[in-house]
């Protein structure tokens, strides 16, 4: 398929990244890219002090699994999308672009977690109108067209994005999504049985857990943040391209954040926490070798607005 052939506003029954349920190749990068690549040492500056500990809940879910099953699905979308003549060439314009900055930030992902060695990274382009990226446990990356369309966004605004979804596979959130799930319903079923609850016990128990499952997903949400920071930042992406990038995305849902941010705290406060890291990773991307190339956003679309990721 040539890239005048790509439809960039199919509509696509892909199953969402950012769904409630446990999970949200086709080509590129193996796990060569890391293993041949000399692996920069996490220094001490930086942001490794502002991330907390792996999550115990993760211990309770073989990383292997989650692996195998995100690669399973990501290869669904990925044929789905190209059934509907919706997923990028490698010609893309923009699938050159997004590979071209997977290149410069994926080596840096080794320190944060040793498995991304053996991870087999793919990035691909999805031709949606809905504002989304995703990066599933194992390296899989996918973009929407719309997102780089409708927000019309540099290159430091992609590494951004790049940079915060391949920090969530990075930290194994999935994984320990997948965890807590597990010893919510461990625990429901021992509460229920000792107090003689039933099934009403075990529901209403289910939806505390899901208050629970919030709460982490604005912890994890916070650290793939300053996760994604340092990771661009190491790649030679301008970090402060954080700002702008939040801007836009509150600007085109009319003060709301896509789905797959909404989790977030509000702008104002989301731009105060990323201006109060810039200090500590300011000096990563100034020492940091820069892109020799930079790419342009997709012609704007018309007018009418895009689709919300959902």
């Amino acid at each position: 398929m040539s890239s005048t052939d790509f439809r960039s506003d199919a509509t696509l029954r892909l199953h969402p990244p950012r769904c409630g349920c446990a999970l949200h190749g086709r080509r590129l990068f193996s796990g060569a890219l890391l293993a041949g690549a000399a692996a920069p040492v996490l220094a001490q500056d930086g942001l490794r002090e502002d991330v907390g500990r792996e999550s115990r809940f993760t211990k309770l879910v073989p990383a292997e699994q989650v692996e195998a099953a995100a690669a399973q699905q990501y290869q669904q979308m990925m044929r789905e999308a190209a059934a509907q003549k919706a997923l990028g060439p490698a010609s893309h314009p923009q699938v050159v672009r997004l590979r071209t900055i997977a290149e410069r930030i994926v080596p840096h992902a080794l320190p944060w977690n040793p498995r991304a060695k053996q991870w087999k990274w793919e990035v691909n382009l999805i031709g949606s109108k809905q504002l989304n990226a995703f990066c599933m446990p194992g390296g899989k990356i996918a973009f929407y067209f719309g997102i780089l369309q409708q927000l019309q966004l540099s290159d430091d605004e992609v590494a951004t994005i790049m940079g915060h979804e391949v920090a969530h596979a990075l930290r194994e959130h999935a994984r320990e999504r997948m965890g807590k799930t597990a010893a919510t319903r461990i625990g429901a079923n021992v509460l229920s049985a000792l107090f003689g609850l039933g099934a009403a016990g075990d529901t209403l128990l289910n939806m505390g857990g899901q208050l629970l499952t919030l709460k982490f997903s604005r912890e994890d949400e916070s650290e793939a943040d300053i996760v994604g920071m340092d990771l661009a930042a190491r790649a030679g992406y301008d970090p402060r391209a954080g700002v702008s990038l939040w801007n836009k995305m509150m600007n085109a849902n009319k003060g709301a954040p896509p789905e797959f941010m909404s989790t977030h705290p509000s702008g104002p406060t989301r731009i105060k926490d990323i201006e109060s890291k810039l200090p500590k990773v300011l000096p990563l991307f100034e020492q940091a070798a820069k892109p020799p190339r930079r790419f342009a956003a997709p012609a704007a679309a018309p007018a009418s607005a895009a689709t919300p990721a959902r």
